[in-house]
């Protein structure tokens, strides 16, 4: 694993959410990793994203960017530094960003798919992160399980239906009361 840029020494907060979704896990880890760069193709907080740095796909060591508004002032870059296929498990990093409270040396995501042996499947995201200055965490948590929470929200509309859910669009609030909403597992 590579980690060069994350220590996660400091005491950290953890946002964990799962939602089932209505597909095969395949079909699930394809669009939530394997298509790592289309991210806003789902979150509805997401305006846009790409690949950077010549990544081309979800798979060791590849980076994308993503803006939270339409101006592109406020956005972060991630790395995958793990990524197990066969289970479906990832590691995320944010290494970088603009006008996020993250200490980026203590941020960190996984990106988990579990087949439930029914056709369905559970998709989960874990956030471990600090906050710089740190006594905002409190505050963070709470729009990081927000925003965790829409983002899974936006991948079960988009695998069942197609259709995108991005930031900057109306489309998360015509469909969010049409799902259940995603289960924060309290550490």
């Amino acid at each position: 694993m590579n980690t060069s840029a994350q220590s996660m020494k400091k005491k950290f907060r953890t946002v964990k959410v799962e939602m089932s979704i209505n597909a095969p896990a395949e079909r699930v880890w394809e669009v939530m990793v394997l298509d790592y760069g289309e991210i806003s193709n789902f979150s509805p907080y997401i305006y846009t994203s790409a690949y950077t740095n010549g990544s081309l796909k979800g798979e060791f060591g590849a980076e994308r960017k993503c803006n939270f508004n339409e101006k592109g002032t406020q956005w972060s870059k991630e790395r995958i530094t793990e990524i197990d296929n066969q289970n479906m498990v990832m590691h995320n990093v944010v290494i970088d960003g603009a006008k996020l409270p993250l200490n980026f040396d203590n941020s960190q995501a996984f990106y988990r798919v579990k087949d439930n042996g029914d056709g369905t499947s559970t998709a989960s995201y874990e956030f471990q992160f600090r906050t710089k200055p740190a006594f905002l965490g409190i505050m963070a948590k709470g729009g990081f399980k927000k925003q965790m929470s829409g983002t899974l929200v936006g991948l079960k509309h988009y695998i069942e239906t197609g259709e995108r859910v991005t930031g900057g669009t109306d489309k998360y609030k015509k469909i969010k009361h049409k799902y259940p909403k995603a289960t924060v597992i309290k550490n």
